[in-house]
């Protein structure tokens, strides 16, 4: 029975991540922001100036990708590039004061949401959730970068 509860598990994290993504998006409205942008400006939010591989590396995505989207949100001036001390090659991003209003703004309308969520669980649950997803997590990544002989 755990077999099989933990395969459909695994396979509920697509639709899981599409219901957040779809929901995520229809909150950006208004907001100038697309769900790829805001994922650049929250890693800027929370860890501060970086340059596109640390920003690549925290969201486990390819680099070029990220360029992309780091280049959206230059763009639309909601970041800067900043001389790098430690790389003369590769700019830090950093918020400018739009994207960091912008930013908290979305922040704080998606912690409001997830508050009204969370009356629906009980922090056990939670908790069990959040465990069993970081451990499977942990040991598929491994999985996924083997390639076969």
């Amino acid at each position: 029975m755990t077999k099989d509860l933990l395969y459909r598990l695994i396979w509920l994290s697509r639709p899981l991540m599409q219901a957040a993504e779809a929901a995520v998006d229809r909150g950006l409205a208004g907001t100038g922001l697309t769900v790829r942008t805001r994922a650049v400006l929250e890693i800027l939010h929370d860890f501060g100036d970086a340059t596109v591989p640390e920003i690549a590396h925290r969201l486990e995505i390819n680099r070029q990708y990220v360029q992309t989207m780091v280049n959206e949100t230059l763009a639309s001036e909601l970041t800067v590039r900043r001389a790098n001390p430690r790389h003369r090659a590769s700019p830090l991003i950093g918020l400018t004061a739009t994207g960091r209003e912008t930013i908290a703004a979305v922040l704080a309308a998606e912690r409001k949401l997830v508050g009204d969520l969370a009356q629906s669980f009980d922090d056990a649950e939670v908790a069990t959730a959040l465990d069993v997803v970081q451990r499977l997590t942990e040991a598929l990544r491994p999985l996924g970068r083997e390639r076969p002989a």
